[in-house]
């Protein structure tokens, strides 16, 4: 087995798992009960899922700028994927929309008086 072979299934690989992860994402996102059931699937389907669909287009084009680029995509990515689900989760929050089952001194032992 060449290393130009190896390179290509390992790239397919992650292709494959990111594109699974997106599908059960966003099967999730359909098929949940509630507003935070959702969210939680679509901040995985924007980490986990994008981000192995990134490394694989990073194996697939070597070492070059386009690698670079790639990289800084998926550190922001990283970071603001899991920050926008928190501000819209902490906004529907403050608006009044509370989890499903949510029961009045859970909300206290969450940090929130106004539960």
């Amino acid at each position: 087995m060449t290393l130009p072979y190896a390179i290509e299934l390992a790239s397919w690989a992650c292709f494959s798992l990111g594109g699974l992860m997106l599908l059960i994402g966003a099967l999730g996102m359909i098929r949940l009960p509630d507003f935070w059931s959702r969210i939680h699937a679509a901040g995985i389907i924007e980490t986990s899922g994008s981000l192995f669909m990134l490394i694989g287009m990073m194996l697939q084009s070597g070492l070059t700028l386009v690698t670079l680029k790639l990289v800084l995509i998926g550190v922001f990515l990283f970071i603001a994927g899991p920050t926008a689900s928190h501000a819209i989760a902490n906004a529907a929050w403050v608006a009044g929309l509370k989890p499903h089952n949510l029961k009045k001194d859970e909300g206290i032992l969450l940090g929130r008086k106004d539960s």
